[in-house]
């Protein structure tokens, strides 16, 4: 495994890090926790020390998932990433979205990055991590009804207190990063990015590029779309969030896959899969220093461990650029 450190921090990640919404099972269709807990100790097992996970994924699920898969591990062998900000057990702040829980039943949503909300949900996230301290604490989304500086003050106190040891932010503008970084020591920003998803490249890159900041890339396999194993007509189950995004539409499936069939050759003389050489291709690219990918199982986990495994030459990776030049999706 690769290890990439965070910005100007000597927190160091897995460059391949271990994404858990899926785990949490929340708008995912549900999860297999046995099939979760493995799929995080089989990723460990091939260098992937790093985990990403939020309370909100399956409301706390994924937290409890991701302690009980590394209870038996030293502290210091893990890298634990988590968030705040957004409630489904409180009304304040700025309402997100109407969903339903691991239960199917009916949960509102709201955005909350208030200082004594972020305390509070900090406290959770350790007890049901089983830990004392997390590694990297982010904002999950903007927050309009709070002033960034509530918010970043608050995270600044529980650095101060030894809860937390490095701050970062997920799905902020270069304004709202600029901003942040003013109260406390940014590191890194949580963006999403993939092949067919790469409107980070015109400002926020160079942004962090130049301020020696991280960039983590969620959802660098699109979801599942970029794995190559989806067609068009593909049905999801139910209470499966993909099955009403744009990306998913049955004419951009068929386009990208004639672009990851342009790929086959290329992964087949990697003795890689599509989805291996996509990764390896995400955390090849300017600015971006850690892609997440999800498991459900410990297949998918291990697959995704060894894509770092893949090396692509200059001459590679420019023929993939210029294939994808030629995708135009409809979103």
């Amino acid at each position: 495994m690769e290890f990439r450190t965070l910005g100007q921090s000597d927190l160091k990640l897995s460059a391949i890090t271990f994404g858990a919404w899926a785990a949490g099972g929340w708008m995912w269709g549900g999860t297999e926790q046995n099939d979760a807990v493995k799929a995080i100790q089989s990723a460990f097992d091939y260098g992937v020390t790093s985990i990403d996970t939020a309370p909100i994924y399956g409301m706390g699920h994924s937290e409890k998932i991701v302690g009980t898969a590394i209870k038996d591990l030293a502290r210091d062998q893990v890298q634990l990433v988590t968030k705040f900000g957004l409630r489904w057990d409180a009304t304040e702040g700025d309402f997100y979205t109407n969903t339903k829980d691991n239960d199917r039943n009916p949960i509102a949503i709201y955005k909350n990055a208030s200082k004594a909300s972020i305390i509070k949900e900090c406290e959770d996230s350790l007890k049901r991590l089983g830990t004392d301290y997390i590694d990297l604490y982010q904002i999950h989304w903007p927050d309009k009804t709070t002033p960034i500086q509530e918010t970043m003050e608050a995270v600044a106190q529980l650095i101060k207190d030894g809860k937390v040891r490095y701050a970062g932010v997920c799905n902020y503008s270069v304004e709202q990063l600029e901003e942040a970084n003013t109260y406390v020591d940014i590191i890194s920003n949580q963006v999403p990015y993939s092949m067919v998803n790469r409107g980070i490249e015109t400002d926020l890159v160079p942004y962090v590029i130049k301020q020696n900041m991280s960039i983590l890339a969620y959802s660098p396999l699109q979801r599942g779309l970029l794995t190559g194993k989806m067609q068009a007509g593909h049905v999801f189950s139910e209470g499966d969030h993909r099955q009403g995004l744009a990306f998913f539409k049955d004419e951009n499936i068929t386009q990208t896959v004639t672009f990851l069939d342009k790929l086959k050759p290329l992964a087949e003389s990697k003795h890689a899969t599509i989805a291996q050489l996509v990764l390896r291709w995400t955390i090849e690219q300017p600015g971006i220093t850690i892609a997440l990918a999800g498991a459900r199982n410990e297949k998918q986990s291990i697959q995704n461990a060894k894509a770092i495994d893949v090396k692509l030459t200059a001459e590679e990776l420019q023929f993939i650029s210029k294939a994808l030049e030629q995708v135009k999706l409809d979103l």
